[in-house]
């Protein structure tokens, strides 16, 4: 009985990478690092692997175009600042390269717009930031293309990039900073559960509490938006935990949660400190002035364009980079 065709699947499998790396190797592409190459080709060999020529020959022409995925809705892209931040980074450090910048809006629909024009070959690799455990339509579109993440990635395969900032270290610094200040009544707002920035702040936050000795009062999604911040602070009241210390994983949230304190009658800082995270213009616009934990957003584009230069270039690039924080000491804290 003939054996049936070996799948790319199989190759990637025996070298250990993912179907996207076998499809850049077999199609000739720079943006792989040589060890990555040598696997594959030895896993080539072993299996005797023959690829679809017909395929092969649809492979894409350099367009010197680079795309930045924000899967995110209209609103939140434009109302959040970190993402002017971001993107400023980004655009940055492709001023300094042959590549053009693609900003796109994105929805996890296989069959969405986006999804097929960065499928079709219009753009030689993809930046994504603010992704969520939802986004499976980026699975499909790091089959074909080389891809750097903004923040881990919350399926992370070995062939993976991504440029992250020490979220668990920025919550860690949070609680410590409160209880250095003597609050022992903990409680935070934290983002949504299908982002890992989210949960790592929560975990870093958390883990610095309980090293204390302390169990948090409460904690609430705040969506990373300022209405969500306003109603997570809301329920956090409502349910009588009563802290004396809060920490908000964004600043955006945190000016929601001021202004709900503010209607309550409760005083920041005098019935409740409060830490916010990004040191966005955010932090200084509002009364009183945010203690925060600062995120280098704007280093954190320049630091994933580099990376997907790098490998467009066929230089190594490490897979993940952490860069570090910072805490802010201002008035509401």
């Amino acid at each position: 009985m003939t054996r049936e065709a070996v799948t790319i699947e199989e190759v990637a499998a025996r070298a250990g990478v993912s179907r996207s790396t076998v499809s850049r190797v077999v199609n000739g592409s720079t943006a792989v690092s040589p060890t990555a190459l040598d696997a594959v080709r030895r896993a080539i060999a072993d299996l005797n692997y023959v690829p679809n020529r017909a395929a092969r020959s649809l492979a894409r022409r350099q367009t010197h175009a680079i795309a930045f995925v924000i899967p995110e809705d209209t609103d939140r892209f434009f109302g959040d600042p970190f993402f002017a931040s971001i993107v400023a980074g980004v655009h940055e450090r492709m001023a300094q390269s042959e590549y053009v910048l693609n900003l796109i809006i994105a929805s996890d629909d296989p069959h969405d717009k986006a999804t097929t024009y960065l499928r079709s070959g219009s753009v030689d690799g993809v930046i994504v930031a603010s992704h969520h455990t939802s986004d499976t339509f980026l699975d499909l579109i790091a089959a074909d293309l080389p891809v750097v993440y903004g923040g881990r990635p919350v399926r992370i395969g070995p062939s993976d990039y991504f440029v992250d900032i020490d979220n668990v270290g920025g919550g860690r610094e949070a609680a410590r900073y409160l209880v250095e200040q003597g609050h022992r009544r903990l409680a935070s707002i934290s983002g949504p559960a299908t982002m890992t920035a989210a949960t790592d702040r929560l975990r870093g936050f958390r883990d610095a509490a309980e090293q204390a000795g302390l169990d948090l009062v409460a904690v609430e999604d705040g969506d990373f938006s300022e209405e969500g911040g306003a109603d997570a602070m809301r329920r956090i009241l409502d349910s009588g935990a009563a802290p004396d210390g809060l920490f908000v994983a964004s600043d955006l949230m945190a000016r929601g949660a001021l202004a709900t304190l503010r209607e309550a009658g409760v005083s920041v800082p005098g019935d409740l400190a409060l830490i916010g995270f990004d040191d966005s213009p955010v932090a200084t616009a509002v009364t009183p002035a945010l203690t925060t934990i600062r995120q280098p957003s704007r280093g954190q584009g320049v630091s994933m364009a580099a990376v997907l230069l790098d490998l467009l270039g066929g230089r190594d690039a490490a897979h993940s980079t952490i860069l570090p924080i910072e805490l802010v000491v201002r008035e509401s804290a």
